[in-house]
């Protein structure tokens, strides 16, 4: 098993040279000047060229980007254009909200999508079936910025049941603990059984949790039907069923568990790509997280934030790959052998 991670773990690093300089050639070679957009169009040429060679955006391409890998290898992203302050810093502000809602969004998405799948396994070619996939369609097909704007306008807007953005009520002051709002709550609440904090993370998780698992919610359900089915075919579980075993444990305990590899995958993968895709979904929901943050500092031209962002979210895409292929050894030990 350690030799297996061993393995996985040294094929990170060309992955992420790969990243890395991807990143920073497609940044670098994007119309648009950063010197100018910070000073302005009416800005006279001297002052462009001086807040250029302050930014070593003066010197040759390649000069650039040796600079740049000097600096990554130093864990060091550089500052903001924008603020003038470590991208690091600002990306480990804005970082635990991502995290947080990408979490939540994951546990919806994956207890949804796994039991519309199982009960369409089990009613195949039933109305469950037919509608539960067709809902699934629809929901892969809906853009999440529109799906965010639907919510607000019914369940904010009509209905007042739900605000529409921000993490926590601005009449609540605490300081974060771990930058997990929800956790941080549960801690407080603990503590001091103040649940006001819990609560209120939650009422803001809501619509943007839902909205942002909607897409993997619909692919992990379309998943976990597909390979039900393949296993319910099995003999084995023709055998399990003429046995006498009641039906419920076949199917969670001998189907279910064998059709998890798959599964697993797409939870995986879906993760990392709900990273990414918070940006749209922050933004609507003025969620202040890495994915709004990223936005405003495209629209400035913002590079080194850009870039550090970026590869931020990449890298965690990679470690989260790298999870998920242990996890698929542990399940099935043969991968581990071959």
């Amino acid at each position: 098993m350690i030799k297996y991670i061993l393995k996985r773990l040294s094929l990170l690093v060309p992955t992420l040279f790969g990243v890395i300089t991807l990143v920073f050639f497609m940044i670098a070679l994007a119309p648009g000047d950063p010197a100018r957009v910070m000073l302005g169009e009416r800005a006279n040429a001297q002052a462009v060229e001086k807040l250029r060679h302050e930014l070593g955006l003066d010197k040759p391409l390649l000069t650039q980007y040796g600079l740049y890998l000097k600096r990554v290898v130093k864990l060091d992203l550089g500052k903001s254009i924008k603020t003038g302050q470590k991208v690091s810093e600002e990306i480990r502000d804005h970082f635990p909200a991502t995290i947080e809602l990408a979490i939540w969004a994951m546990i919806f998405s994956t207890i949804v999508g796994i039991f519309i799948g199982v009960l369409s396994a089990i009613k195949k070619n039933s109305w469950i079936d037919f509608g539960s996939m067709a809902t699934a369609l629809v929901g892969v097909s809906m853009p999440v910025f529109w799906l965010a704007l639907v919510f607000i306008m019914i369940f904010s807007v009509k209905l007042d049941l739900f605000p529409t953005g921000g993490r926590m009520n601005i009449r609540f002051y605490f300081t974060p603990i771990t930058g997990l709002y929800v956790l941080d709550g549960l801690i407080i609440l603990f503590k001091s059984g103040d649940s006001s904090i819990i609560l209120s993370a939650l009422h803001h998780m809501v619509l943007p949790a839902i909205a942002l698992g909607t897409i993997p919610l619909a692919i992990i359900a379309r998943i976990t039907r597909s390979s039900m089915l393949e296993v319910l075919n099995q003999d084995y579980i023709k055998t399990a069923r003429s046995a006498g075993i009641k039906e419920r444990r076949v199917i969670y305990r001998y189907a279910l568990k064998n059709a998890l590899l798959p599964i697993i995958t797409v939870i995986g993968l879906q993760f990392g790509l709900l990273l990414s895709g918070a940006i749209l979904t922050e933004t609507v929901f003025a969620w202040p997280g890495l994915g709004k943050w990223l936005y405003h500092a495209i629209e400035s031209r913002d590079y080194p934030a850009v870039q550090g962002g970026i590869i931020v979210i990449s890298t965690t895409f990679v470690l989260i790959n790298l999870v998920v292929d242990i996890l698929y050894s542990v399940v099935n030990p043969k991968i581990r052998l071959s």
